[in-house]
């Protein structure tokens, strides 16, 4: 009897403990969401333009990222866009000197032993550096120029067109924390959208190396696509006649000016 009067209250203790623990975990678990809501509504969502300006075969490569979080937090710190640019395109390394010497943009060449005159077909991707400034029409706004530039293409059988894919960028964000200050209190969008850590330069003037914050954001477009005229191969024969016959008339033609005005001296 004694024995079964135990195991009743053992029973009826577990019962309790099972309720209290069923009682505290709703409550535990909405606290959590509570904070964790509480996180959340401080997270503005990034937002990314990426868009290409001007016709023909030199164009603009125009990024605007929008943050919606308060200058004061943003203000010190630095944005930096790294972008790959597909071999169809190509970016003049002596015109971002150019730029950057005029101080209209700053973007640096990463990719080594870089051809500017070969065909579509010889190149490789390559990839960009830039970083961006903040906007002085928008207070949470920051905003990226690079010049960019066709390739040559093979011509094409049937249609008189190839596309180009220009992929988006990523976002790297690294703001100034200062001696012994806890930078996710601080920044709490880096809390948000942060979510690894990528090895760059600090500044395009020095070389020392940073731990910039790789972010994640929206993208109002789906990859930019540019459309590039290219030859078709039907038009080889005529293409190549006619220019034979322009450069033996214009030889011909610089001949017989050297020939009828030159002035000879044995």
């Amino acid at each position: 009897m004694a024995a079964w009067v135990a195991a009743v209250r053992g029973l009826a203790w577990l019962l309790l403990g099972a309720a209290a623990g069923l009682t505290r975990g709703p409550a535990e678990a909405l606290s959590a969401a509570r904070s964790d809501a509480g996180t959340r509504a401080t997270c503005s969502e990034i937002i990314l333009r990426q868009e290409v300006l001007k016709d023909g075969f030199h164009r603009d490569l125009l990024i605007k990222v929008k943050f919606g979080e308060s200058i004061e937090d943003l203000q010190t710190c630095r944005l930096l866009i790294k972008q790959d640019i597909p071999a169809g395109l190509f970016v003049d390394p002596y015109e971002l000197a150019s730029l950057r010497e005029r101080n209209i943009t700053e973007a640096v060449m990463v990719s080594e032993n870089f051809d500017i005159e070969a065909p579509n077909y010889l190149s490789k991707e390559s990839e960009v550096l830039i970083y961006a400034r903040q906007d002085s029409q928008c207070i949470d706004c920051f905003q990226a120029f690079l010049p960019v530039h066709y390739r040559y293409h093979r011509p094409h059988s049937h249609d008189g067109e190839t596309s180009i894919v220009v992929n988006h960028p990523d976002l790297l964000m690294f703001c100034d924390q200062g001696e012994g200050c806890r930078c996710l209190l601080r920044f709490p969008i880096l809390k948000c959208w942060a979510h690894s850590e990528v090895a760059a330069p600090c500044a395009l003037e020095n070389e020392d190396i940073c731990q910039w914050n790789k972010m994640k954001y929206k993208s109002v477009y789906k990859n930019v696509t540019l459309q590039v005229p290219v030859g078709l191969t039907i038009h080889t024969s005529l293409v190549c006649s006619v220019t034979l016959l322009i450069t033996i008339l214009c030889s011909t033609l610089i001949l017989v000016a050297i020939f009828k005005y030159g002035h000879f001296s044995l």
